[in-house]
């Protein structure tokens, strides 16, 4: 556990390497006692595979109060059995029509549609962060048959609620962007919406379950074509 300067109102702390779940748990962990040990001199919290970036308000602390309080907070958080996170269940419409990547992917992989569907929500995904854009959770660890490294060219447009993967990582794309992970399917559950609370469905440290749907029920739940 190492706790470093980020800037004149924050500090980011490392609370191990690489990506794993007994790390991600730790950093879970982490973000609730870092969030009652500052109280309200805590801006923000940003956390990370193994890292959390701790935003706290310059006018009511200072840095050497943080890093001693947020210290003090790890102490505890390194004697606490790590929190397995909430299991969410995530709807997805897999099919040609949905997933524009799925024939390839399973063709490069030597498996059918079928099986490629069939292993991606066979596994329990862990939200190790979030990023890039508001909502976009990085799930993994990707069933080793099935992880496919980035497409060389990126599209220029993906659509929102598409379900991707990339390497050992899915996801669900929040909102329409350029992207260049392979499409397998459609999620019809939205991932940001800003006038909720919370306004994303998952969390890091949270597990996800990707459940197959039909086209029709794809259109029920609120997908967009």
């Amino acid at each position: 556990m190492e706790i470093h300067s980020a800037g004149e109102n924050a500090v980011m702390v490392y609370l191990g390497e690489g990506q794993s779940p007994e790390v991600s748990a730790r950093v879970q962990q982490a973000c609730k006692d870092i969030e009652v040990a500052l109280g309200a001199d805590l801006i923000d919290l940003v956390p990370s595979y193994a890292s959390v970036l701790v935003i706290y308000q310059p006018l009511t602390t200072d840095h050497l109060s943080v890093h001693s309080r947020v210290r003090l907070a790890l102490i505890a958080t390194q004697s606490t059995a790590p929190d397995s996170g909430r299991l969410v269940h995530l709807p997805v419409w897999y099919d040609h029509e949905s997933g524009p990547d799925l024939q390839s992917l399973a063709e490069t992989a030597g498996l059918t549609p079928e099986q490629v569907i069939d292993i991606h929500q066979a596994t329990e995904y862990r939200v190790y962060a979030i990023g890039f854009a508001p909502g976009f959770a990085y799930l993994g660890e990707v069933d080793p048959r099935i992880a496919t490294p980035r497409k060389t060219t990126p599209r220029q447009k993906v659509p929102a609620g598409a379900v991707a993967i990339a390497d050992a990582q899915t996801a669900v794309y929040p909102a329409p962007s350029p992207g260049g992970w392979n499409l397998i399917g459609l999620c019809p559950q939205p991932m940001f919406d800003p006038n909720n609370e919370p306004n994303m469905p998952v969390s890091v440290g949270d597990r996800v379950r990707f459940e197959a749907v039909s086209r029709q029920r794809y259109l029920e739940l609120g997908g967009q074509l």
